[in-house]
């Protein structure tokens, strides 16, 4: 037939062709309309319950008791947010309404979730790693001396009174062998004991070699005197042990007094680098750690040794000890290649056992905390507030706060940082404000007694912020009859009372010791007065310059404390009482 009815939902068009119709088509044409346009009317109310169309509406949930949605979100990765409806980038699940005067889903780990598209991702070249547990391993850099070796380093002095012969060594820094004569001495008293030892037997002759060793003679040198010529007048000084001459006292014809030193005599073949040791090191310091040391005389030599000794005697002042270090000191062409007391550095290689660690560039320190930012998936970043532990090279020890596996960002993590606290900065109040439509005006004497409780909050506040305890004890007393009579100035049941409720208890300050204490007895008290600060703001235009102000970094202001905390000033100008005076100025004001 010459009709074609074609479907355009929700309506119909009609397509003629003159041609073909004719009066015996009109019965059929008639009996289409009739089935299609009750079909299509019953199928755009299925589709839309309410009665409206989706051209009316397009993309939009409808309102509930006259709210708008202000935002889409999803349940499963709360991070994903949307103006409109869709699904979950992450996990594909419809994207759940958020209405004004609600709140949404809170990330797992808290607010501080940064969601971040890919491009956004690219531009900031953000880069992440996982935590793991591995040896944490540092290079310790220490400057000190090269010095001999003490435990063979000997002083040679008279026993008896004498005179020197003859020298055989007469120079610093000749090198000597044990056993080696080092100069010939005449002594009277010597003299006549040798004739004696070679004369007397037995018992006398044991008793006159014992003397014999007391005047400085060895057991070799007693032994041969049987043989010693007896016209010989003088005795040989031998070197006790091999080594380099450091210091030559006496000269030829010099005539010695007992105890007067002759010769001093180190040993250079192993050599002790000392170096001091810090408070601080000492955590890692151990026997056995390996050390490279160099000197500017030996320029791109590297001489390896291993920490032997840590002195026990710590120094007080300094507050640290000295640590040695034993080298073997090869010999040259001129000698000993490291000389006695010279300059040198040390590079320690400590390592700690297998602990939970992060790149050192993951970590964020601004004022007390130390944050690291974990990727979630899907372009979102969840803040960390971490427990550092020891510091390594490349590595940082994390006691608390992440995960083995957690993927922290090791680059543009400063940027996301940046980002959260522009979120923090514009997010919603922490108190969130009672309806205006619901809080009657205040009278006369609720507002006087409103304005007088405010100011003594404000006093409160501005004691901390100098950390004054003295004036703060003094202000907290007041609030125990301060409460009492702002809460009597409200009826029993009426809305500002139940807002209020929160003053029964959060409303008395008791007197503290120490202002880490005064600031968590006023946490719970300045959370009261910022919700009804935020209340008064939104109801009374007598209360509309109230500042209500948010600090991002009061973890550790006292203990359990929470991540941020907010207060509220009666003037402009931020007077943090958190932080006080090292950090007055730090915080955002909410509007």
């Amino acid at each position: 037939m010459g009709l074609r009815l074609k479907r355009s939902a929700p309506s119909f068009r009609l397509r003629v062709n003159p041609d073909t119709f004719t009066m015996k088509t009109l019965p059929a044409i008639l009996l289409t309309l009739a089935v299609a346009v009750p079909a299509t009317w019953f199928a755009a109310r299925k589709l839309h319950p309410n009665g409206t169309s989706s051209a009316a509406n397009p993309g939009q949930s409808p309102a509930i008791d006259g709210r708008k949605p202000i935002y889409y979100q999803s349940a499963m990765h709360p991070w994903v947010k949307s103006p409109k409806p869709g699904r979950c980038t992450i996990c594909g699940m419809e994207l759940t309404p958020v209405y004004e005067g609600g709140s949404g889903f809170v990330a797992a780990g808290g607010g501080d979730v940064v969601p971040l598209t890919q491009t956004m991702i690219q531009v900031m070249h953000v880069q992440t790693a996982e935590a793991q547990v591995r040896p944490l391993q540092k290079t310790l850099t220490v400057a000190g001396l090269i010095e001999d070796d003490a435990t063979r380093h000997r002083v040679l002095a008279a026993y008896i009174p004498g005179r020197i012969q003859k020298l055989y060594v007469n120079f610093m820094g000749a090198e000597v062998e044990k056993g080696q004569p080092l100069a010939e001495y005449y002594s009277p008293t010597l003299l006549q004991a040798e004739r004696d030892y070679r004369t007397l037997t037995g018992e006398l002759r044991a008793a006159t070699a014992l003397r014999l060793l007391q005047m400085g003679l060895t057991a070799a040198q007693i032994e041969a005197l049987p043989q010693k010529p007896a016209d010989k007048l003088t005795s040989q000084i031998l070197a006790p042990l091999g080594g380099t001459v450091v210091e030559q006292n006496v000269y030829e014809g010099q005539y010695l007094q007992e105890g007067e030193k002759l010769f001093e005599i180190a040993d250079f073949s192993t050599m002790w680098f000392q170096f001091r040791a810090y408070e601080q090191d000492l955590p890692w310091i151990k026997p056995g750690l390996k050390v490279d040391v160099t000197t500017p005389s030996h320029p791109g030599v590297i001489f390896t040794g291993n920490i032997s000794f840590i002195e026990p005697n710590f120094d007080p002042i300094t507050r640290s000890t000295k640590v040695r270090v034993e080298l073997e000191n090869p010999t040259a062409e001129s000698g000993h290649r490291m000389l006695h007391r010279l300059y040198a550095d040390g590079r320690v290689h400590l390592e700690a056992p297998r602990v939970l660690t992060v790149p050192r560039t993951a970590i964020i320190e601004t004022g007390p905390e130390a944050v690291a930012y974990v990727d979630q998936g899907g372009g979102a970043y969840s803040r960390r507030v971490l427990k550092l532990g020891r510091r390594g090279d490349v590595m940082v020890e994390v006691a608390q706060g992440l995960s083995e596996g957690d993927k922290v960002v090791v680059n543009g993590n400063l940027l996301i940082d940046g980002q959260a606290e522009m979120n923090r900065t514009f997010a919603e109040p922490a108190a969130p404000p009672a309806t205006a439509a619901l809080m009657p005006a205040l009278t006369g004497n609720e507002r006087e007694a409103v304005t007088l409780f405010f100011a003594l909050a404000d006093a409160i506040t501005f004691s901390l912020a100098a950390d004054d305890l003295g004036h703060f004890n003094t202000e907290a007393a007041k609030t125990h009859a301060a409460t009492p009579a702002l809460l009597a100035t409200f009826p029993e049941g009426s809305a500002w009372r139940g807002l209020l409720k929160s003053f029964e208890t959060a409303g008395h300050l008791n007197q503290v010791a120490d202002l880490k204490m005064a600031r968590k007895e006023f946490y719970p008290f300045s959370n009261a007065v910022v919700a009804l600060a935020q209340a008064l703001r939104r109801t009374e235009k007598e209360f509309t310059s109230l500042k209500v102000f948010r600090c991002p970094m009061t973890k550790s202001v006292f203990p359990d404390a929470p991540a941020s905390a907010h207060w509220m000033q009666l003037q402009p100008g931020i007077r943090n009482p958190y932080m006080g005076t090292r950090m007055i100025d730090c915080g955002t004001e909410v509007k």
